[in-house]
């Protein structure tokens, strides 16, 4: 009986991380600070306008 079960639970294991893999995340892909950065510079580079647009007199 031991045996056996050892066996079923690592079944049922190896199951659950593979269905957890195909699963869809809820958490965003984490972006680092350098890239944040050098995203928002080549926005701004794209987009010389936005800066504008505030000041409207």
């Amino acid at each position: 009986m031991n045996r056996r079960k050892k066996i079923s639970q690592l079944l049922k294991a190896h199951a659950k991380k593979a269905s957890a893999k195909l699963a869809p995340k809820s958490k965003p892909q984490y972006i680092s600070k350098a890239d944040r950065a050098r995203l928002a510079a080549e926005e701004q580079a794209h987009d010389p306008v936005a800066e504008s647009d505030g000041v409207q007199g």
